[in-house]
């Protein structure tokens, strides 16, 4: 990690835990926004205004956070308008690494070789983890905000006429239930599998593990009947969901021990997963080869760093 802007220590997934051995996250550092006019945004700073071709969106294939932001780059038609870098699978001793694996690519922006690169051009006193996703200003050369459900949401309205607005991801009418359902699953669920994962104690290990399971069971009876959650195509609560799920079977029920069930074993949340994946831009944010590849290579969990042959496509959809 960065301490003051230096590389101090190799990465490793549990940096911070709690009274019990749990997993703590870290919280995100830049919350600035892109409005369409530059206004400040409901945290940080102004004068970060929508404009084809300012901002750069870094990202890894592996990680549901930064998927995020790619799905609603998508959604919204946002792709000529907003670049992409995104990070090797593998997960280094220095975190994220630029490079040449298939799929992945380099930093054209910066000339970046690792991630906690570019924290340190934002700010060269930095402390903390080099995460992703980021959105970059190229005019202003900094991080706007590192934040994924901010990033999500300003793909949606920050950007005004550069979007396209047929799919509204926060729709007006559906903003409490969605707030209420995206407050509820990120502990239990999208956090969930990472506190399970690298809890270090068996007491917060199976607190997790409960959590985890007692959602998906919820959930799966709340999709029943539904195509989507709260509208007639998917919402930012719908990514939330889908790219933690997507992820579960082919990483989280083995290498996380979140292994009660498989998504593949409820009927409605697999089907949601695969009405999701053929939503039209969907499959391209989605790469099996990355995510197993990221997820094994943690190398406190998986020393050998043996990477499954498993599962195929038709056994998660």
């Amino acid at each position: 990690m960065l301490v003051d802007g230096k590389w101090t220590e190799d990465w490793q997934p549990v940096q911070a835990k709690d009274e019990k051995g749990g997993f703590v996250r870290q919280t995100s550092s830049f919350r600035n926004w892109v409005t369409p006019d530059g206004a400040a945004g409901p945290t940080g700073d102004g004068g970060f205004k929508a404009e084809p071709g300012r901002y750069h969106l870094y990202v890894a294939l592996i990680c549901p956070w930064a998927s995020r932001t790619l799905i609603g780059r998508k959604l919204k038609g946002l792709e000529d308008t907003i670049s992409v870098s995104i990070v090797e699978p593998a997960l280094s001793k220095q975190g994220w690494r630029f490079g040449d694996y298939p799929g992945a690519t380099d930093d054209p922006i910066n000339g970046a070789t690792y991630m906690h690169e570019i924290y340190t051009r934002a700010d060269p006193h930095f402390t903390g983890r080099a995460t992703v996703p980021v959105l970059w200003d190229k005019q202003a050369g900094t991080i706007v905000n590192n934040e994924s459900s901010d990033i999500l949401r300003m793909l949606n309205d920050g950007f005004g006429g550069l979007a396209r607005n047929d799919i509204d991801l926060y729709p007006a009418g559906r903003r409490e239930e969605i707030d209420a359902f995206n407050a509820r699953i990120y502990p239990a669920l999208n956090n969930g599998v990472y506190r399970t994962g690298f809890a270090t104690t068996q007491i917060a290990y199976e607190e997790a593990f409960n959590d985890v399971f007692d959602c998906l069971d919820r959930v799966e009876t709340e999709l029943e009947g539904k195509t989507f959650l709260f509208a007639d195509h998917p919402t930012e609560s719908d990514i939330r969901l889908f790219v933690t799920l997507v992820r579960f079977d082919v990483a989280y029920h083995g290498l996380f021990k979140c292994n009660q069930r498989r998504v593949s074993d409820y009927a409605n949340l697999q089907s949601f997963c695969r009405r999701m994946y053929d939503w039209p831009g969907i499959a391209e944010t989605v790469s099996f080869d990355h995510i197993k590849r990221g997820y094994y290579s943690i190398a406190t969990l998986n020393p050998t760093g043996i990477v499954p042959l498993g599962p195929a496509l038709d056994e998660i959809f």
